[in-house]
């Protein structure tokens, strides 16, 4: 398939489209828009923004189809080789909120594409090359994953790496490049200017950071999956945190742009979580999504390993790393804890089951305690184990095994794995039975304060629920316990200095240290 996408001349803020099918032998062409998109595991029906849609064949003449399904057309081929599907993509958000890191948007200073949103392709043959070519000015940059042919249209082996690359064109973006190992970064920045005119990001800094978590990755997996990486980075003038994992990409939006270190905290922890997805669901991905089925549910229990597991590194690697100190981490990690047990620590579902119910409404609030977020939740499941770990062993082994096998075992073989498969790597790496661990962490729906407090106690912190003062607000507390021992084995785990105790003095006649300030 051959796919051309240009402002629609007829139709202000839509990109029309021209998808050109070649070399057809058969009697009928069955056409499928995917109906969902990877990264966010609920329909979308992206064919509710296509406006008008009209198929010809190779000399020009219109051909008859129908649709079968809400985003399926039938198509009859009368004897055609080659048919050219025309059709326009609804692509201005009606507010800024919707413009998030799995859309699409053009305008007369961006073009924006995911191309899942409004690529379609033939039935029984998604895993034939595509190419992609873009109708933009010449002196516009464009940020993507693809390589270019020498007739400067970008070249997928096939659909599926088509629409895991998603792509920004602009007059100027700001581009910044770095080298890990053998592999070459970059972080492209569209919209990130302050008021007056100056990068929003301080580049010897971005690249310093953004250097020290990469590293620190690779060296947990021992290599990177792909030559290239590229964060596709749109800044916006309002309050936003959003990104999207991508076979050798991500997309992150975030905003508001003059907000400062905030934002660029904001950049780092969203950049981490996205980098890791690199291995852990691009590639270390559950069965159930091998390959992905676009026209329909794909129902998984392993949510929690996908989501749950990337959100637990992405802060974790900024700590080991030296991007984040102690008191940094251990306030996002505050974060986490309260949005967990503040939202639906109290939950009846389990986190399998409100993996599996991602599809059902797992993007939603929903009824309350119905369900938890297996980010918030499976984080703190996986902080449990990784203590758990290294406690039993004395920090010779760690969920950094847990994750190397992973990868070896499914995600550089690209074979898939099930909810077994990760227990029993678990198992391997921690020398035991975990079956107090799936009955209360995974398939239990007790809460997991008790639980995790007795970990925590081991690297010095606990989480407590307190009252109201004349500074905080009543809720969840995550404290610096007078242990010395424990902050010994926190700094083994964090890789700290050793012995440097609580970061802020403790409160007289009290067996634990000062708060860690939420944001």
């Amino acid at each position: 398939m051959h796919y051309r996408l240009s402002a629609d001349r007829d139709a202000p803020h839509y990109i029309a489209v021209e998808a050109r099918l070649t070399d057809i032998n058969t009697s009928f062409v069955e056409l499928q828009l995917p109906a969902w998109r990877p990264g966010r595991y609920e329909l979308q029906h992206f064919a509710k923004n296509i406006q008008r849609f009209s198929i010809v064949d190779g000399d020009g003449q219109p051909v008859s189809f129908r649709k079968t399904t809400k985003d399926r057309w039938l198509v009859k081929a009368n004897g055609a080789t080659e048919l050219t599907v025309r059709y326009n993509y609804y692509a201005l958000l009606p507010t800024p909120n919707l413009l998030n890191a799995g859309s699409s948007f053009i305008s007369d200073t961006l073009l924006y594409i995911n191309p899942v949103n409004l690529c379609l392709y033939a039935e029984g043959r998604i895993g034939e090359p595509c190419t992609l070519e873009l109708a933009i000015p010449d002196n516009w940059k464009v940020a993507c994953g693809l390589k270019r042919g020498e007739d400067t249209r970008f070249r997928a082996a096939d659909f599926y790496e088509l629409v895991d690359c998603p792509l920004m064109a602009a007059p100027a973006m700001q581009h910044v490049q770095y080298e890990v190992q053998d592999t070459t970064f970059h972080v492209w920045i569209q919209g990130g200017r302050r008021t007056d005119g100056e990068p929003t990001f301080d580049v010897d800094r971005l690249v310093r950071d953004f250097s020290l978590f990469s590293e620190k990755q690779i060296e947990l997996f021992g290599e990177f999956p792909e030559p290239d990486y590229h964060f596709l980075t749109l800044i916006l003038p309002t309050a936003y945190y959003h990104g999207v994992e991508h076979r050798n990409s991500t997309v992150l939006v975030l905003g508001p742009n003059d907000e400062g270190e905030g934002l660029y905290q904001d950049l780092l922890g969203v950049s981490s979580h996205e980098l890791f997805h690199a291995w852990n669901i691009i590639r270390i991905r559950p069965t159930e999504l091998l390959p992905y089925d676009f026209t329909k549910e794909n129902y998984f229990e392993t949510c929690f390993v996908a989501e749950g597991v990337t959100t637990y590194y992405g802060d974790l690697m900024l700590r080991q790393s030296d991007v984040f100190d102690d008191a940094a981490y251990l306030k996002e990690l505050q974060v986490l804890l309260k949005r967990h047990f503040e939202n639906n620590g109290q939950a009846a579902q389990s986190l399998a089951e409100s993996s599996w119910d991602l599809w059902l409404d797992g993007y939603d609030k929903g009824v309350p305690d119905r369900k938890v977020s297996v980010y918030h939740k499976g984080a703190i499941a996986a902080l449990i184990l990784d203590l758990h770990i290294r406690r039993s062993t004395n920090h010779a082994r760690s969920l950094d095994d847990v994750m190397r096998a992973m990868w070896q075992q499914y995600g550089k073989p690209f074979i898939g794995y099930r909810l077994d498969d990760y227990r029993a790597v678990t198992e391997a790496v921690a020398g035991e039975s975990l079956d107090w661990y799936y009955d209360w962490c995974i398939f239990g729906n007790e809460t997991l304060e008790p639980l995790l407090n007795q970990y925590l106690a081991w690297v010095g912190l606990e989480v407590v629920y307190e009252e109201a003062t004349t500074d905080l607000p009543a809720g969840i507390r995550l404290l610096e316990r007078n242990d010395s021992a424990g902050w010994q084995q926190r700094a083994r785990w964090l890789g700290s200095i050793p012995g440097e105790g609580p970061h802020q003095e403790l409160v007289s006649g009290k067996t634990v240290g000062t708060n860690v300030v939420a944001k």
